[in-house]
This record gives structure tokens, sequence and C-alpha cells, in this order.
């Protein structure tokens, strides 16, 4: 099934959904760069899933670009993380930035905006870059998983979205781990020794901004520990999109 026709049809779509859930990971990466070459990138954030992608891109000769949203709020073991990957992946990861700064967002919306309106703060140091970055994208292959939380749990492998409703444009969103459970994630990086996050051994189940992190132990869901205090379980990257109809 060629690009255009997964593009414009939601019903293609499902088809090939249905088809690449039965693949091999590998499989389902090769997929998505013989269909759309550079069209089709890696989004991470260092989470496991990602790690476990980028490593069978690699293994496999793909050359999938890899890119990750560096919010300026960013633990500085997650930075490190990055240059050690890039090292033993062999290849570039893309740190996509705000347009703001941390100065010049206190300057329009007042100093430690994560605490008072958390979602405009995410709007400006994530939505918004990701925006950007996607629009040179057909294909947005994420590290979303089933298992990770309740918003999470019905993340197909191959999904469609409006990207552009002036335009029509629109964009698929590749999850190839949305069936892995974290306990094979993390199997398959000790086996393979892949470098990770230091703070998963100290209680972050999930790793995002400084200020908006906290650990939260071994049980419960996987996304506990983000937005402490709000009700708030998403950043909004995985949420501004419009299904396509």
């Amino acid at each position: 099934m060629n690009s255009a026709t997964l593009l414009e049809s939601s019903e293609a779509v499902l088809a090939q959904s249905e088809v690449l859930s039965r693949a091999p990971l590998a499989d389902v990466l090769r997929w998505a760069s013989d269909t759309f070459g550079d069209r089709a990138a890696i989004g991470t954030s260092f989470q496991g899933a990602g790690l476990v992608m980028i490593h069978h891109a690699v293994q496999a000769g793909l050359r999938l670009p890899v890119f990750t949203l560096d919010t300026g709020l960013l633990f500085p073991e997650t930075l490190e993380l990055s240059s050690r990957l890039e090292r033993f992946f062999g290849c570039r990861i893309e740190s996509v930035h705000p347009e703001l700064s941390l100065d010049e967002q206190a300057r329009d919306f007042g100093a430690g905006l994560w605490n008072t309106r958390p979602d405009t703060c995410c709007l400006l140091r994530k939505v918004e870059p990701l925006k950007r970055r996607l629009n040179s994208l057909s294909v947005w292959i994420t590290g979303v998983r089933q298992e990770q939380s309740e918003s999470r749990s019905g993340a197909g492998i191959l999904e469609r979205y409006l990207f552009d409703p002036i335009a029509e444009r629109y964009i698929l969103k590749l999850n190839p781990m949305a069936a892995w459970t974290r306990d094979a994630v993390w199997e398959y990086i000790h086996e393979h020794n892949i470098p990770y996050n230091p703070l998963h051994d100290k209680g972050y189940r999930s790793i995002g901004c400084g200020p908006c992190t906290r650990p939260s132990g071994d049980g419960g869901d996987e996304r506990a520990g983000r937005w402490t205090g709000f009700e708030k379980t998403e950043c909004g990257i995985h949420t501004f999109l419009p299904a396509a109809s």
C-alpha cells in the first residue's frame, strides 16, 4: 500500500494497522522507512520503549531520523543520556527547542509557569515545537504503549490524524510498541546493555521535565509522578491532534 493511499484513507490505515500488528518490531520500522523515507521519524523522550525502538532500527540498518523535545527544563541526567545514546547507537539525535527561552517565557507569562498553568507551559515548550517538527513528516513514530495509562490503552499500531485542517493535510502516527509490556521493554534494555536514565533506578517510572516529575515507586500507573497536584497526566503531545474520520 503506497504512502498517498494511507494518508488519504482511514480504511487503508486500519487495514495496514492490522497487518503491522502481526509483524516483528524491526519489520514495522522497516515498513515505515521503506514507505516514507526521511518523512518518517522517531520521536523520543528516552523512556524505555524509545530506546528499544532506536536499537531495533540501528540493528536493522535503518536510517530513520531520531528527534527529542528539549524543553530547557529537562533533568541533567536526561541531557547526559542523550549524548551517551548518540555514541552508543552511532546516530545523531536532533534536539527540538521551543521558540521562547525560559527568560522570555517568564517575561510574557510569569515566572514558574509550570507551577501555575502547566497546560500552557506544555503547549509552549512541547506541543508547539513538536508541531513544527511534524510539519516536515508524514509519519511520527512514538513509544506509546497501551499499558502505560488508561488514556493510552486504546492506542493502535497505526493511526491517522488531521494535522492541518486548512490544507486538509493528514499525518500518520506509528506506535510500534503499543502492545509491549513494561517488563518486556526493560528485559530487552538490560539484555542489550542499552544506556538508560539513572533516574529510573531512583523510583522515577516516567521522566519528563524536572519541575513536573516526581519519583512514584514501583507500583501503579506508569504516568504517576507527573504533574503532582494537578488533574493532568499528559503533556498534550499525544492528545492535540484530532483523529481523522
